[in-house]
C-alpha cells in the first residue's frame, strides 16, 4: 500500500512504498540520489548500485519506489526541508512514466517565466511548490465559507450558467442556441436576478460559489470568469448584511494566519471616499504596515450614488445594477423625478488594501419602484417588460425585503496568498491577451456548426 512521501517522518526501520515524480536527481557513481515529490512533500531516496534502473532516472519520471526508513546521519541533514532528517533506501523502483525535457524549471516559484509558455503548459507550471500551496489555500478558504455559512442558516443552491442578457455593468458572453434559431442565451455576469426569486421563493438565506462571466479587458485582478461567494438574506438589514460579511471575512483571514488591521471594520461614506482618499478603493495601511504580508486592513464603503450620468446618451443609468434600492428617505424624490444626480443608494462595497473585494445592497423589492427606475434610464414600458418583465412580476406575488452581497473569492485567495495577480490563484485562467491555459481558445469553428446555428461570420471592416 503506498504511503504518502509526508508519513514516512518517524517511521524509521519501517518499509514503505512510494509513489510521486522525480524533483532532482544526482548521480555519484554507485549511488543515485532523487528527490521524490509528491502532493504532500519532498524525501530523498537513494539507490544502490543492485537497482539497475535509477540510471536510467530523469526529472519529473513518475516512479514507484520500495525501501527502508532511515534516518540521515546527523552531518547529512538537511534542516532546509521538513523531512530533511529522513530518507528512503530504495531495493525496488518501477518506472511509471518517462518524461520528456520541460520546457521550463518546476522547481523556482516561476515568476521569471514567460506567462504564455506557463499558460500553454499549465499542467506543468502547476506542479512547483508555489502554484500547489495556491491551489490549496483556495480549498482551504471554500471550505471554510461553506462552513460558515451552514453555521448561519444559509442552503446552497446552484443556477443556471445558461440565462438571459441582462444589463450588468459589463459586456455579456452570447451563446447562440441551435433550437431557437436567431436568438441567444447569455453566460451569467452574476446570479442577481436569481437570488432575488429565491427571496422571493422563500428560501431566506441563499449562497453560492458561483462562477460569473463577464466581456471585459483584464488585468491583474480581473478575469473573463471569476468566482464569488454569492449570498442574500431575505427580512434583513444593510447593516445586519454587512455583519455576517464581516464575520465571514475575520474567520477566514483569521483561519489563515491573518492579522486584521481593525475590528470591526472601519465605516467610510462613499463622499468621504473619494474626499479622502480620491476613490473608493484604498488602503488604509501605512506604507510601514505595508511590509507586514499578513495584514488585512479591510473597510466599508457604503453610501453610494443610485445613479450616475452616461455621457453617451446623456440619460442616467445605474451607479452598480438596476435593483439597488434607494435610501428610503429619498424614496418620495425618486418617484417624482427630483435631485437624481443626488440621491443615495442602501449600496455598499468591501475594500480590503487596496482592492475592492466585495459590492452589495439591498434590493427594490416593490414593483412600482422597480418600474420608475427603469423609466429614468430610459427605457419604455415594453422595453423594461421584455428585459425584466419575469422578475418584477414576481414581486407582485408577496415578495420579502431582501439584501446581499458577492465577496470576489479569487481576489480574496489572491490576497490571502500574497500574490501580485489572480491568475496564480486560479487552475486554469486565461492569459493576458485573453486565450484560455493549455486548450487554446478562443478557436475557429468549423462552417457546419456555424450552418447548424444559422450563424455566417462577418468580417470587420
Amino acid at each position: 500500500m503506498r504511503t504518502h512521501i509526508a508519513d514516512i517522518a518517524g517511521q524509521e526501520g519501517k518499509e514503505v512504498e512510494l509513489a510521486g515524480w522525480v524533483h532532482a536527481r544526482r548521480d555519484h557513481g554507485k549511488l543515485v540520489f532523487i528527490d521524490l515529490r509528491d502532493r504532500s512533500g519532498l524525501a530523498q531516496v537513494v539507490f544502490g548500485p543492485g537497482v539497475a534502473a535509477a540510471s536510467d532516472l530523469r526529472l519529473e519520471y513518475v516512479v514507484r519506489v520500495k525501501g527502508e526508513v532511515k534516518k540521515r546521519p546527523p552531518a547529512m541533514v538537511n534542516d532546509k526541508v521538513p523531512l530533511g532528517e529522513y530518507e528512503v533506501s530504495a531495493k525496488e523502483l518501477t518506472i511509471l512514466s518517462v518524461s520528456a525535457p520541460l520546457p521550463f524549471p518546476v522547481d523556482t516559484d516561476g515568476y521569471e517565466i514567460d506567462e504564455e509558455v506557463r499558460m500553454k503548459y499549465r499542467y506543468l507550471d502547476l506542479r512547483r511548490e508555489r502554484m500547489k500551496r495556491n491551489l490549496v489555500l483556495r480549498n482551504k478558504v471554500t471550505r471554510l465559507v461553506r462552513d460558515y455559512m451552514e453555521e448561519h442558516g444559509f442552503v446552497e443552491v446552484e443556477t443556471p450558467t445558461l440565462t438571459k442578457t441582462s444589463p450588468e455593468g459589463a459586456r455579456d458572453f452570447l451563446v447562440p442556441s441551435r433550437m431557437h434559431p436567431g436568438k441567444f442565451y447569455a453566460l451569467p455576469q452574476a446570479p442577481q436576478q436569481y437570488k432575488q426569486l429565491l427571496m422571493i421563493a422563500g428560501i431566506e438565506r441563499y449562497f453560492q460559489l458561483a462562477h460569473a462571466m463577464r466581456d471585459e479587458d483584464l488585468r491583474g485582478d480581473r478575469q473573463f470568469e471569476h468566482t464569488q461567494i454569492d449570498l442574500e438574506m431575505s427580512f434583513a438589514t444593510e447593516e445586519e448584511v454587512r455583519v455576517m460579511v464581516e464575520g465571514l471575512m475575520i474567520r477566514v483571514a483569521e483561519s489563515c494566519g491573518k492579522k486584521i488591521w481593525k475590528k470591526p471594520f472601519p465605516v467610510f461614506t462613499h463622499e468621504e471616499a473619494m474626499k479622502k482618499f480620491g476613490a473608493d478603493k484604498f488602503d488604509l495601511r501605512s506604507d510601514e504596515e505595508k511590509k507586514d504580508p499578513d495584514l488585512m486592513a479591510f473597510a466599508w464603503v457604503v453610501d453610494f450614488p443610485l445613479f450616475e450620468m452616461d455621457e453617451t446618451t446623456k440619460r442616467y443609468t445605474f451607479a452598480h445594477n438596476p435593483f439597488s434600492a434607494p435610501k428610503a428617505a429619498h424614496v418620495e424624490k425618486l418617484m417624482k423625478g427630483e435631485d437624481l444626480g443626488i440621491l443615495r443608494a442602501q449600496q455598499y462595497d468591501l475594500v480590503c488594501n487596496g482592492y475592492e473585494l466585495a459590492s452589495g445592497g439591498v434590493r427594490i423589492s416593490d414593483p412600482v419602484v422597480q418600474r420608475k427606475v427603469f423609466e429614468i434610464m430610459g427605457l419604455s414600458a415594453a422595453q423594461a417588460e421584455e428585459r425584466f418583465g419575469h422578475l418584477v412580476r414576481a414581486y407582485e406575488y408577496g415578495a420579502p425585503p431582501h439584501a446581499g452581497m458577492a465577496p470576489g473569492l479569487d481576489r480574496l485567495v489572491m490576497l490571502l496568498a500574497n500574490e501580485p495577480n489572480i491568475r496564480e490563484v486560479i487552475a486554469f485562467p486565461v492569459s493576458a491577451n485573453g486565450q484560455t491555459a493549455v486548450m487554446d481558445a478562443p478557436s475557429e469553428v468549423d462552417k457546419a456548426q456555424l450552418d447548424e446555428l444559422g450563424l455566417e461570420i462577418k468580417k470587420k471592416k
